[in-house]
């Protein structure tokens, strides 16, 4: 019994001792001169590499909250009759986070330069295969909003992709822009309906994708 506790004593001690060995350097110096102790204490730090896309509604990134929002906005154009064809940008009617056909558009990087992309199935119809409005037809303009540079939309073509690419400095890439859509209004009178719809099924080729690459 005497030998189980005093080794119980001895393990229970060695226990918390072990704690104390691997928390920190320690130096003891002696003699009747100055002394100098010292001791180090090492960091690392691990960073993520994140990149954030927001075209539209979106979480918060002025303030440092990185999150997903899988809401989809819809920009919608109504020209008059009378104005059909006549060369003079229609303006939105309904749709925008930031204004009527206004977006917030925003990319931040940790990885270097960000390349933005804006992909298209195809021309805009309304259902029937000879009736389409070209994608060149509805035009993006940048203002800028939180950074000193805009950032810059990519043009929007028929059934391809285009692209642009926001400078990474020390190796960050963070730019943001309101992006306002028109329609162009310059390619004649189109024939009647609705034309586009994008949702899930990416209804009468309607929707845009955006697509943000680092690499």
């Amino acid at each position: 019994m005497k030998t189980s506790i005093a080794l119980r004593t001895l393990l229970g001690a060695a226990s918390m001792a072990l704690p104390l060995m691997a928390l920190a350097e320690s130096n003891v110096q002696t003699g009747a001169s100055t002394l100098n102790a010292t001791a180090h204490v090492d960091f690392q730090i691990t960073i993520p590499q994140i990149l954030y896309l927001r075209v539209g509604a979106g979480s918060s990134y002025t303030t440092g909250v990185l999150t997903t929002n899988g809401a989809v906005d819809q920009i919608v154009f109504s020209p008059a009759a009378g104005v059909l064809g006549n060369n003079t940008p229609v303006a939105a009617t309904s749709g925008g986070d930031a204004g009527v056909g206004q977006e917030t558009a925003a990319i931040i990087g940790n990885g270097g330069a960000v390349t933005l992309s804006a992909t298209t199935a195809g021309a805009l119809n309304n259902g029937v295969a000879a009736d389409t409005i070209n994608y060149t037809q509805i035009t993006t303009t940048a203002a800028t909003l939180t950074s000193a540079t805009a950032l810059t939309p990519p043009t929007l073509v028929n059934g391809a992709s285009t692209t642009v690419t926001v400078p990474a400095v020390n190796g960050i890439a963070s730019q943001d822009a309101k992006w306002t859509y028109a329609y162009a209004n310059s390619a004649g009178v189109p024939a009647a309906g609705t034309y586009g719809g994008g949702g899930a099924t990416n209804v009468n080729n309607g929707r845009v994708t955006y697509t943000a690459s680092m690499p």
